[in-house]
């Protein structure tokens, strides 16, 4: 038995129990946040949803019509700025948990920076477009 002054023993560093840490020196920033985009998305899903299906059926006119209403087209880019950050933040936890090459793993996880802003700047582009009638 320990004596009630002996400090508890621990693998962490001083600094890393300050900081409260873990082994990955970034703490739970990216747990919270894909959490904080999957809330956004769940929230966002049925509008979205509704929003698909009034556009099921018209052609460009028509989509143009139903997403040039300010509270839609902002509906559809908070969706689309939410999933794409979801999607980076889980294919970096994923390249980062398996991808055991640093060289690769790096490569990885740019490649996946540029594709989830290409797909979020591509859909943006096409929401803003179709809703400002241009």
């Amino acid at each position: 038995m320990s004596a009630p002054d002996t400090p508890k023993r621990s693998m962490r560093t001083p600094l890393g129990r300050v900081r409260n840490l873990g082994a990955a020196h970034s703490g739970t920033s990216d747990f919270w946040r894909q959490r904080i985009t999957a809330v956004a998305m769940t929230l966002l899903m049925l509008p979205v949803i509704v929003i698909v299906m009034m556009t099921l059926g018209s052609n460009q006119a028509g989509a143009k019509v139903i997403l040039g209403s300010l509270p839609i087209a902002v509906i559809m880019l908070l969706f689309i700025v939410a999933s794409a950050w979801h999607m980076k933040i889980g294919m970096q936890v994923v390249i980062e948990d398996y991808v055991h090459n640093e060289k690769l793993k790096l490569i990885s996880v740019m490649l996946n920076n540029f594709f989830s802003i290409a797909v979020a700047l591509a859909a943006t582009y096409a929401i803003l477009k179709l809703s400002s009638g241009v």
